[in-house]
């Protein structure tokens, strides 16, 4: 019994560690947190079944596919944008297939960091004028929180979170974004920006609105490319699982099952109206403290995000986060997701004076950022998804040496 009590407040803490992150994604894209928890949550379950409940891993939204997201919203709306949500998730089975027949070779050769490095330099920074406009208060080509009042929150939430990530200690380092969040918003409600009226006419408990996916072929070929970047993200995350708990998941359960239970994860949370889902390396974090390996804790975790999705009250107040609170969270974090795209390359440490490579980074930082779009009739092709597919095919044909620009 006590034993079981450990497990459930062990799995209590993965959650509150990983919640920041988790419902800051459908809250900067205009989709539920409540089907974001919901999917977190069955997806790590499904996740787990798959994989022999062995890799202490907890799934949850995914940051990679927040532009994307937003686009494709725009675009073409909420039901065709979760059938392209569902479809990325094929990718991963992709992945999963080549790794069980040709290893972890091919995936280098076909997706090295010359072309993941800069697709995830273009996942942050394709967003930057949406995150600088939200801490300054405007959405949808309106002002909609005062300029300055919107300043003063961001800057708080911004702060807060820097702050937090560079001296706080423990397992508070682990949680800036919800520290940031938690303090914008009380400095919200002392500068009267909160209106609490849906919060009080919300039920306590209230089944997650769900939205009936609609086939749109353009939205799925759209995203499936977007989904290359989080697959090689998930394949560091459980190598960095393993060196934490001294077990090689890359032979058992193997690779593929890790990344077939991702897979069915992110189109679980597609169907139902939730963000893809991924590792995350927080809950790494967590682990290196706790030195909690047994995996039941994620099941106690994805347990507990399956029942708050049915909070009505608690989701009420998650969507009434004034916008510039947001804002500020999302200035340093979509910086941060490209600066992820950078280390990758000097990581690897690339020679950029080499003509092919040098290519290949300018062509897909010039085309992301600038927002080239590929019109074939009814069908549209850009942002993420257009650079990942521009990167990997001029990788392929460019020679793979070249001298060096003097």
């Amino acid at each position: 019994m006590w034993f079981a009590l450990k497990q459930f407040v062990s799995g209590a803490q993965i959650l509150f560690v990983a919640f920041g992150a988790l419902v800051l994604v459908p809250l900067l894209t205009g989709l539920n947190p409540a089907m974001a928890l919901l999917g977190a949550g069955v997806g790590t379950l499904v996740f787990q079944w798959i994989t022999g409940r062995k890799v202490p891993i907890f799934l949850g939204s995914s940051f990679a596919f927040i532009g994307p997201i937003i686009f494709a919203m725009h675009t073409w709306g909420q039901a065709a944008t979760q059938f392209g949500l569902f479809a990325a998730g094929f990718m991963y089975f992709v992945i999963a297939g080549l790794i069980k027949w040709r290893g972890m070779g091919f995936i280098h050769k076909l997706l090295p960091p010359v072309v993941i490095g800069p697709v995830i330099m273009v996942i942050g920074l394709s967003v930057a004028v949406a995150a600088s406009g939200m801490a300054m208060g405007q959405g949808g080509g309106k002002q909609l929180v005062a300029y300055n009042t919107s300043l003063f929150l961001a800057a708080i939430s911004l702060g807060t979170t820097i702050i937090v990530s560079v001296f706080a200690g423990g397992m508070l380092r682990l949680v800036p974004i919800l520290s940031g969040v938690v303090v914008g918003y009380i400095s919200a409600v002392f500068v009267g920006v909160i209106d609490f009226t849906a919060i009080v006419a919300a039920p306590w408990f209230a089944m997650p609105h769900f939205v009936t996916p609609e086939v749109n072929w353009a939205a799925a070929l759209f995203m499936l490319p977007v989904a290359i970047a989080p697959t090689i993200e998930h394949i560091g995350a459980v190598m960095a699982v393993g060196q934490v708990t001294g077990d090689d998941y890359t032979k058992s359960p193997g690779l593929h099952r890790t990344l077939a239970g991702d897979g069915f994860g992110v189109c679980f949370a597609g169907l139902i109206g939730g963000p893809p889902i991924t590792t995350y390396s927080e809950v790494t974090g967590a682990l290196m403290i706790t030195r909690n390996f047994n995996p039941v804790i994620m099941t106690w975790a994805a347990i507990l995000a399956v029942i708050l999705a049915f909070f009505g009250k608690f989701n009420a107040l998650l969507q009434s986060i004034p916008l510039p609170v947001m804002g500020g969270i999302m200035v340093l974090l979509f910086g941060t997701i490209a600066s992820i795209g950078l280390k990758t390359l000097i990581d690897a440490r690339l020679n950029l004076m080499a003509p092919r490579n040098l290519v290949i980074v300018s062509v897909v930082l010039t085309c992301g950022i600038g927002g080239l779009m590929l019109k074939i009739g009814d069908f549209n092709l850009a942002g993420v998804g257009l650079v990942s597919v521009l990167a990997i095919l001029i990788n392929l044909l460019l020679p793979a040496e070249q001298e060096a620009i003097t």
